[in-house]
C-alpha cells in the first residue's frame, strides 16, 4: 500500500501500515493531475488516512517511479521533518484540511486541530529544515497553502467575486480555521522569509468526492429515489469550480 523510506543516516522511522482510508478529494486529484502532467517528479504523499478518502482512488498511481505514499498526521512535527530531510523535498501544496461545514458547527475541534495546528506544524517544520538548517537555496523552496473562499464570509447575489485584498469575514468554526491558516502562512513568510504563496478557491466538485459533499449527495440520493437535502432555506448560492482546473490553477501558481 505503500513504500516505507530509509533516511540519509540508515535509521528508519515507524510508518504505520494504512487501513483503507486516505487522501482527501482535492488532494487526491491533485496527485493524480501531477503524475499525469509531471512524469518523473519526485512526489511523497502525506496523509492521516481520515475518514473521507480511500487509497483505492490512488491504486493506479502506485506504481509511478518517484512516487510514494506515507501514512502520518502533520501533527507529528519530527516525523515531517525527517520526511522533508530525507526526500530533500523543496515544494510542499498543503491540501491537509477538515473541511465539512456542518461538521465543524457540530464539533469543532478537529478543525483547529487539523487547519490550525497541523498547519503551524507543517510552518515550523518548513522554517527549520529550509531556513534555519539551509537545505536549499530560498529561492528553491516553496510552501503553498490550498484555502478556501469561506475565509471571506457571503457575498449578495449582485456582489462581485472576491479578490485576495477583500476582507476576512469567517462565518463558520471551518472557515474561522482556514481564516487562522492563512494568516499563520502569511505571517511565516512576513516574520521568517519563508517564500509561500496561497490560493483561495471556491466549492470543488468532481471524482472522488466524499459523498456527505452537496454535489454528489444531491445525485446519489437522487438516483437512489431519495429526498435531496436544502442548505438552510435554500436561497444560498454557491461558485463552483471542477477540480482538475483547480488543480491546474494550483500547479500555474507553482510554476
Amino acid at each position: 500500500m505503500h513504500r516505507p523510506y530509509t533516511c540519509a543516516a540508515g535509521t528508519k522511522p515507524h510508518v504505520p501500515s494504512p487501513r483503507g482510508r486516505g487522501a482527501g478529494f482535492i488532494g487526491l486529484n491533485f496527485v493524480r493531475y501531477l503524475v499525469a502532467q509531471e512524469p518523473g517528479l519526485h512526489l511523497v504523499n502525506l496523509d492521516a488516512l481520515t475518514y473521507a478518502g480511500s487509497l483505492e482512488n490512488l491504486r493506479d498511481v502506485e506504481g509511478e517511479p518517484g512516487y510514494s505514499f506515507v501514512h502520518v498526521d502533520i501533527c507529528n512535527r519530527p516525523l515531517v521533518e525527517d520526511l522533508l530531510r530525507c526526500h530533500a523535498i523543496d515544494t510542499i501544496v498543503h491540501f491537509a484540511a477538515e473541511s465539512h461545514v456542518d461538521r465543524s458547527i457540530l464539533g469543532p475541534a478537529p478543525f483547529i486541530q487539523t487547519n490550525v495546528v497541523g498547519t503551524f506544524n507543517l510552518l515550523e517544520a518548513t522554517r527549520l529544515v529550509w531556513l534555519v538548517e539551509r537545505t536549499f537555496e530560498e529561492t528553491a523552496v516553496r510552501f503553498h497553502h490550498v484555502s478556501t473562499d469561506e475565509v471571506y464570509g457571503s457575498l449578495a447575489p449582485d456582489a462581485p467575486p472576491c479578490r485576495e485584498d477583500c476582507r476576512y469575514a469567517p462565518n463558520s468554526p471551518y472557515a474561522a480555521s482556514k481564516a487562522a491558516s492563512d494568516h499563520l502562512v502569511r505571517a511565516y513568510a512576513a516574520t521568517y522569509g519563508l517564500p509561500v504563496s496561497i490560493t483561495n478557491c471556491s466549492n470543488n466538485y468532481g471524482p472522488f468526492q466524499f459523498p456527505e459533499k452537496l454535489v454528489p449527495l444531491a445525485l446519489l440520493n437522487g438516483m437512489e429515489g431519495q429526498a435531496i437535502p436544502l442548505y438552510g432555506d435554500g436561497g444560498q448560492i454557491r461558485d463552483w469550480v471542477y477540480v482538475e482546473d483547480h488543480c491546474a490553477g494550483i500547479l500555474s501558481v507553482l510554476k
